[in-house]
Parts: C-alpha cells; structure tokens; sequence
C-alpha cells in the first residue's frame, strides 16, 4: 500500500494497471484519459498494459511497461499482467514513497486504488453456447474472478465505482466498506454531438445503409453468454418484422465468437436484408450518428459507453434498467427503461412506443445529451483525481457519487 497522497496530487507518480490503454473499449478508453489529465497535469505516469497505443505513449512524462501475451490469449497472460504491475508499482514506491498506484478490479493485487468497471458476481449467466471446452473455461475464469473480488475488493484502500449500481454491487456482493468507494461517472468524447441530418445522411452513406427509413442500431460483442441481450433484441425483432408495417432496418457492430451463428439465424428466418451485421469496427460514432435509437437490453452493464454515445449525440437508446447508464436518464424518458432484459414483448411494445413519438422523445433526449455532453473525460479524470486526494477512506461518506448533474439523477 502506498503512503499518504501528497497535498499536490501531481507532484508524486502515478502507476496504473490495465488491460489497455486506448479507444476501443470504455474501460480501457477511461484509463487512457486518466493517464493524460494526469500527465498533463505534470505527474510522472507509468502505464503497465497488453497494448498502449500512441496517442497515450507518447504523452509528456509517460513511460510504458507491456505485458506478453501468450498465444495472444488474456486468459493465458492475466498472471504477467499482475507480477508486472505488482513490479512496477514496487519500484516506483521504492523512489517516491508518495506515488499512487491504480488497478482496475482483480487484474493486480495492489491495495491502493482500485477502479471498478465490472463486478463479476453481479453476472452469473456464464456461457450458454460455445464449445464444451469454452464453457469449462469461462466457469473457471469466473470462478477465479470472484474468488479474486472477495479477497481484493474488501482491502483495497479506496474504490471508485463507475456508477452508483457498481457501487451498491461492491458493497452488497463483494463485502466493501460503503466509506471506501465512491462514484464517479465515466466522460465523454468532444466528438460526441448533438447529430445533424446532413452528418447522419453521410454516416448512412459510409455504411451503405438505407438513406430513409427508420435504422435502429445495437452495439455490443456477440459473445456465449448473451450477456449483451441481443437475443431479446431479435425475437422482438423479428414478431415485429410478420407485420409489413414495420419496415425498419437493424445494423449491429460487434465481433465475437457468436457472430456466425447469429449471421446464420437471421438468414435462415429469411430477415438477412433487414438485419445487417457488420462484425467488429472502428465504424462506432458512423453507426450511432446513422441510427434513429439504439437499443440495449443488456443483462448486467455496470456502466454502458455505448448508451453514453448515443445519448450525447442525441440519439435515444432504450437500455435496461439495471445497467449503470440509466441511473443518468430523466423521469420523462422511463419509457426507454426495459425493466426485464429477457422480456422481448415489452422490448417490442417500447419500439412501437417510440416510432410513435420519434419526435417528442428525440427533444427529450437532446436536452439529455446537452447535459452529458458538459461533462468530459477530462472532467472525470478531475473528478477522481479529486476523490483520491480530498477524500480519505476514512472521512468519506456513503452519499458519495460524483457528477455533473447529480441531482438530475436517480
């Protein structure tokens, strides 16, 4: 454990441990953005990862430390992870007793500061499909995973949740002190706004997706464990699509090992033309600035960037209730709420809803999106800088979320 911070939060180094540091995952995108406000800010900032990309290496007062990964598995390398940052983090102490030392959940045993972007014993769907081999890996993965939670959690010095959902989570299921974490919402891209007709004629173009009509996007990795509830999204999908009335069209973005058996179910059910999967891409903001709603009726989302996205760029998105991102929506858009992630009627009867109201709703959420938008990731690196150095474990309270708008949330 590290030694009491110092008064200047950017005179000692910070050591931060995850998977990744760039844009194609949200956790790993926050950390990228903690890692430049930090070094902006003047602090020397060592990043222990798998893969850091430029933009993030090659910040003033940055040094990099890569783990291996053998067979290019995370499985297989989560262990090099640890003893690397456990290593790093041990040296950088060693010369600056001062230095703070980041971790994100169980991917190092180092009992400073840990980010929470995932509680694993809040999900306990495990593989549905896959493999039999696939499916013993992911009990023992998970397994493992919320044997590490019990034992790390509990002793880390201080927690930050990215929502107040994680937050009751780490209390409830992981056995945290409720003084020892606090909330603090993930930011936004300068890039995520408010989206024009013209941008949205373009972004249809660039996908080759049909210029009129109503086009409802899913974002999300197509994975065994249905964890993203895209099968809820096409049963309701596809009751919808034996009325002729409903003539929209579904594009969905995202890899995983799933994929080609959903490819195959679409085709068979004869709905290929109007279900079109483009497989993993950098081609998000395309997919979000062309849609009319994104729908995303996750089974556990301790967070959910995707929602996050669309929602500043003004596009409504029907999420579940129990992801992390809906405790930012206003009591006028409960509608967008799916209290049953695995209930496909009540999904298709909100889609109904909301091609009834497009207009309404999209105001609703435009004010939304103006609101998130004034929040930046540099805001919340603020932010959790601020809540590691004002607010030590033992003072802080259990009302503890940090946000933008905090009383406009629920």
């Amino acid at each position: 454990m590290s030694a009491a911070a110092p008064a200047n939060p950017f005179a000692a180094p910070w050591t931060i441990v995850c998977g990744g540091f760039h844009r194609d995952g949200g956790m790993d995108r926050a950390n990228g953005e903690l890692a430049r406000y930090l070094a902006e800010s003047g602090a020397p900032v060592h990043l222990v990862a798998y893969r850091v990309d430029e933009e993030f290496a090659a910040l003033p007062n940055v040094r990099v430390y890569l783990a291996e990964r053998p067979a290019g598995s995370f499985f297989l390398a989560r262990r090099g992870l640890a003893r690397l940052g456990r290593s790093v983090a041990a040296r950088v102490l060693a010369d600056s007793p001062g230095a703070r030392v980041v971790v994100n959940g169980t991917n190092c045993d180092w009992q400073d500061i840990n980010w929470i972007h995932y509680v694993h014993r809040a999900w306990r769907g495990g593989a549905a499909s896959g493999p039999r081999w696939f499916r013993i890996k992911n009990r023992i993965g998970h397994a493992r995973d919320v044997s590490l939670e019990r034992r790390l959690l509990p002793q880390s010095r201080f927690l930050i949740a990215n929502s107040e959902r994680t937050r009751r989570d780490l209390i409830k299921l992981c056995g945290v002190a409720p003084e020892r974490v606090r909330t603090v919402y993930l930011g936004c891209e300068p890039e995520w706004r408010a989206v024009t007709a013209e941008r949205r004629a373009a972004a249809r173009a660039a996908l080759g997706a049909p210029i009129d009509g109503d086009l409802v996007a899913f974002v999300g990795a197509f994975g065994h464990d249905q964890r993203k509830g895209f099968d809820t999204l096409w049963t309701a999908w596809r009751d919808l699509a034996r009325d002729s009335s409903w003539d929209a069209t579904l594009i969905a973005a995202g890899g995983g090992r799933d994929l080609e058996r959903w490819r195959a179910i679409i085709a068979q059910a004869g709905l290929a033309s109007r279900v079109r999967f483009l497989g993993f891409t950098r081609q998000v903001p395309e997919v979000i600035a062309a849609a009319d709603l994104l729908v995303s009726p996750v089974r556990y989302e301790s967070y959910g960037l995707n929602v996050h996205e669309a929602l500043c760029s003004g596009v409504p998105a029907i999420v579940s209730r129990a992801a992390g991102v809906a405790e930012r929506y206003p009591a006028e858009l409960e509608d967008l709420l799916l209290p049953d992630p695995n209930d496909s009627r009540d999904l298709a009867a909100r889609l109904l809803r909301w091609r009834s109201r497009q207009d309404a709703v999209a105001r609703q959420v435009a004010a939304l999106g103006a609101r998130l938008r004034a929040y930046t990731w540099r805001d919340m690196a603020a932010a959790f800088v601020a809540a590691v150095s004002t607010a030590p474990a033992d003072a802080i309270g259990s009302d503890s979320a940090i946000s933008f708008d905090k009383a406009s949330t629920r």
